[in-house]
């Protein structure tokens, strides 16, 4: 019974000329492989249906930031060729893939804070 024990937790082959049950070897992989799915795989997923829905919830006058760091203001979206017109300037549009586009600012309620020089 001991060596049972010691071998599951320890995963290490029982002592004597016994030879190592099969499921206790795939122990270790299979840990491996459900840590990995719940810290790096499921995460990652999540995190790209909330990007869709970003993208797909994409209206006249949201302001965005693209992937290279442009801020402006969407001006046009053109839905069959999944594109994106940015007015970035005062007569400055420039046309961006919708995957193009990092984020979307949070437009805050309320006063507005102002530096003070």
């Amino acid at each position: 019974m001991y060596n049972f024990i010691s071998s599951l937790f320890l995963f290490a082959p029982p002592s004597g000329g016994e030879t190592p049950n099969m499921f206790i070897q795939f122990v270790p992989l299979i840990l491996i492989f459900v840590v990995f799915y719940l810290f790096l795989i499921r995460p990652q997923q999540k995190k790209q249906k909330e990007r869709e829905k970003v993208l797909e919830s994409l209206k006249r006058g949201d302001k965005v930031v693209t992937i290279g760091g442009m801020h402006g203001t969407v001006a046009g979206i053109d839905s069959e060729k999944k594109t994106v017109l940015v007015q970035v300037g005062e007569n400055l549009k420039i046309k961006f893939d919708r995957s193009a586009i990092a984020s979307t600012e949070k437009q805050e309620a309320g006063e507005k804070l102002t530096s003070k020089d």
